[in-house]
């Protein structure tokens, strides 16, 4: 908070080799004088340097740019400003929506020539660099840039007329501007969160020949997105021509950075720039952070007047996929390479970082913010599940999820298996419970002729989950086959996919499904993607345990030790809310399911499980409460949701209470205190577009009970002045907020439970 507030200050604004001397800033608070501004030089305007006469029209037909920066906290409140594609001058393009802009200097080719945060004034460009590199049949093509930039360190605008065609690079020839188009066909079939994110926004499409390759043409799309600072790239390479060629390699975004840090000599911790880089080219991990096998932080050759004697500091990043893909496009074909996205970032505050990144996967994954409230169900026998049906329509429960072990085979497509499911699926929805259930991709072998092979040995094995198959294999192409004819026939309502594909390269050339080591991952990917999108349009709900958010997955694990479910109870609930608390700093509640072993899961007999529920109320309380009050499903695993008229009262007035405060309950969680087992813990949720604005949950994990005075920062729930406090919904107390807009409250924590207030 206090990072942004300095953010809008005068000082911090800067200056921009897009400001001129007439341009004015309808920015409430500042004086026109305050702002720093910046006047190209005579020759950086020439008219038409470098730029054909269509070209030229087709940049002057842009509206011109007005300067504008949002003068509200985005968390917080939408900004007036929208998302736009305009020109400054006639050789520039400029994308903006008072947050975030990328503008382009057009002349003899087309080069970005700044990234900048426009609530702090922080520009990110350092050095002008292609636009992206693309490497067809083994040679290397730049696509747009500019060479000739004096020194690297840093740009001047009296430089960039100056500036040249890079040697054998594609050719900036034409522009469009279009609305932001959705990726992903979604279909919502159950809760989701009501203040949602909508996309919107504009993209730019510049198209690029080459005067060697007639036949080659390559686009790269820009959008940028309304009330965040979000910008997404990606780059379409298309064969006109009458002979295939191959698209080895490829690098969709090249920012040469202003290094945060920088030494002369000696090792030392280098500090990332001021913004979060993420693609959709993403396996085998919980977060993106964990997931990440595509952005890439390398050295800079170019730049010789750094600090670093040894030209050492990590100062370029690119996106671009490890090896390959190696695609033959044939006459007429074309590819796009994933997408990648900027969010721009106030600085170092980890809690206002997080909040930025969990707002742009509300804005670009809408349907991770479905949460349906789900059983684990360990058995697939139809007595069990239709005593399990009951239980959910009787206490509030809203979906099924058939487990691991259960005896679920989605890959059997039998006519008496398909009849199986689909009469129970039917009985489900005819109570109003969706079903679904579980399928093993990863983590298996095959056999020698559909496993993953080690390029190494030429065998299987070595892969990431050490044996499996590959999706690419004629087994792998039937799998998904298999699982689409399932979800057909029975009509259910939840993909549970285990090990999806985590990135393994397989070095088959027999497999139908990519022709080698090269094109592998890529084609084993984009199996994956199409598959998730497919179920993401027909309403199937997914849990994955991978990062495939924006590829149309739903839920992911918060992130646990398999093995510590079968610790002790008590040792289990407080791992659990640790678990819930480091889970949520990049992700949404309702991103993450956690676990709760109610039938014994990997060991621990008795003292680790809740069966039987009625003799272990306490602790199933216990669980639901940290769980829903997070916003977090749980796997609550086992054959039954209650076992007596007094577990039946306890699950249904937990998810009676957590119902009718379910929209803060999935609202951006603010984190107070970790769970140490030597204080109170908590955690909190903030809304501002909500009646309620916030809901804080405080966990007492000791013997005695304790009273504690606690300050509840309501910043990000909108309130300024004042606020209105229910404990545990008693009358609410009027409480005034200090300077850092907290609240001072006086709670009690009963021994070994936990409390709750709401702030309005």
């Amino acid at each position: 908070m206090k990072r942004y507030l300095l953010g809008l200050s005068a000082s911090l604004l800067g200056s921009s080799l897009y400001f001129t001397a007439q341009q004015q800033f309808p920015f409430s608070g500042l004086n026109n004088g305050d702002i720093k501004q910046e006047v190209f030089s005579p020759a950086a305007q020439k008219s038409g340097a470098g730029i054909s006469k269509e070209l030229s029209a087709r940049l002057l037909s842009l509206p011109a740019f007005i300067p504008s920066v949002a003068a509200t906290d985005w968390l917080i409140q939408k900004p007036a400003q929208k998302a736009s594609v305009s020109r400054i001058g006639d050789h520039q393009i400029i994308l903006s929506n008072g947050l975030v802009s990328r503008t382009f200097y057009v002349s003899a080719n087309i080069a970005t020539t700044s990234i900048r945060n426009l609530v702090t004034g922080e520009e990110y460009l350092r050095a002008v660099k292609p636009e992206a590199d693309v490497m067809i049949d083994s040679v290397n093509y730049p696509v747009g840039g500019l060479t000739g930039q004096v020194d690297q360190a840093y740009l001047l605008p009296d430089w960039l007329d100056k500036m040249d065609v890079i040697p054998h690079s594609f050719l900036f020839k034409n522009f469009t501007v279009s609305e932001l188009k959705a990726k992903i066909q979604w279909t919502s079939k159950r809760w989701l969160a009501s203040t949602q994110w909508k996309a919107s926004g504009k993209e730019l499409t510049c198209y690029y020949e080459h005067p060697e390759l007639k036949d080659i043409f390559v686009e790269v799309h820009y959008e940028i997105y309304d009330n965040i600072p979000l910008i997404s790239k990606w780059v379409e390479i298309k064969n006109k021509g009458n002979k295939k060629v191959q698209v080895n390699h490829f690098a969709s975004e090249i920012i040469a950075y202003i290094e945060p840090s920088n030494s002369p000599i000696g090792k030392q911790e280098w500090m990332k720039p001021n913004f979060h880089l993420e693609n959709d080219y993403a396996f085998g991990g919980f977060t993106y952070e964990g997931s990440d096998q595509s952005i890439f932080w390398q050295t800079d050759k170019t730049y010789t007047s750094q600090a670093d004697y040894n030209v050492s500091m990590p100062c370029v990043v690119k996106s671009m996929p490890e090896k390959g893909p190696e695609q033959v496009l044939q006459p007429g074909q074309a590819m796009e390479t994933f997408r990648t996205y900027l969010l721009a970032l106030d600085g170092t505050d980890r809690e206002r970082n997080g909040l930025s990144q969990r707002k742009m996967y509300r804005t670009l994954a809408p349907w991770s913010t479905e949460n349906p409230i789900f059983l684990h169900l360990t058995s697939t026998k139809p007595e069990v599940v239709k005593q399990a049906v009951d239980q959910c329509k009787a206490t509030g429960y809203e979906m099924i999820i058939l487990s691991f072990g259960s005896g679920l085979h989605m890959e059997d497509t039998s006519a008496a298996n398909l009849e199986k499911f689909r009469s129970l699926a039917a009985y489900a929805h005819s109570k109003g419970i969706q079903i679904g259930g579980y399928s093993l991709f990863s983590s298996r072998s095959i056999d020698a002729e559909n496993d993953v092979i080690n390029i190494k040995t030429g065998k299987p094995g070595g892969t990431i989950f050490g044996t499996a198959p590959c999706l690419g294999s004629k087994w792998g192409i039937a799998y998904l086959e298999k699982l689409d004819k399932f979800f057909e026939a029975t009509g259910f309502d939840l993909l549970e996919h285990d090990g999806p594909y985590p990135g393994d390269f397989c070095a088959s050339e027999n497999h139908p499904g990519h022709h080698g080591y090269g094109d592998s991952q890529w084609n084993q990917w984009k199996q994956s993607i199409n598959f998730y999108a497919s179920l993401a349009k027909k309403g199937i709900y997914m849990n994955l345990p991978d990062f495939y958010f924006l590829s149309g997955s739903n839920k992911v694990s918060v992130g646990y030790k398999e093995v510590n479910w079968s610790l002790p109870r008590a040792q289990q609930i407080i791992l659990g809310r640790q678990n819930n608390y480091d889970g949520t700093w990049t992700r949404i509640p309702s991103m993450n399911w956690t676990f709760v072993p109610l039938v014994e899961y990997h060991g621990g007999g008795a003292a680790a499980t809740l069966e039987p529920l009625s003799e272990h109320l306490d602790a199933y309380e216990a669980h639901m409460k940290q769980n829903y009050g997070a916003g977090i499903q749980a796997c609550y695993r086992g054959n039954r949701l209650y076992d007596t008229e007094a577990t039946k009262a306890l699950v249904t007035k937990e998810i009676a209470h957590y119902k009718k405060y379910r929209d803060i309950l999935n609202a951006d969680i603010i984190h107070l205190q970790r769970p140490t087992g030597r204080d109170w813990d908590g955690f909190m949720h903030a809304d501002p577009q909500l009646k309620q604005k916030a809901f804080a949950m405080f966990f007492n994990p000791l013997s005695q009970p304790v009273t504690r005075t606690i300050r509840l920062p309501l910043y990000y729930a909108g309130l300024k002045n004042s606020a209105k406090i229910s404990i545990e919904g008693a009358a609410p107390i009027p409480v005034t907020l200090n300077s850092g807009r907290e609240a001072t409250i006086s709670i009690t924590i009963p021994a070994n439970g936990s409390t709750w207030v709401v702030a309005e």
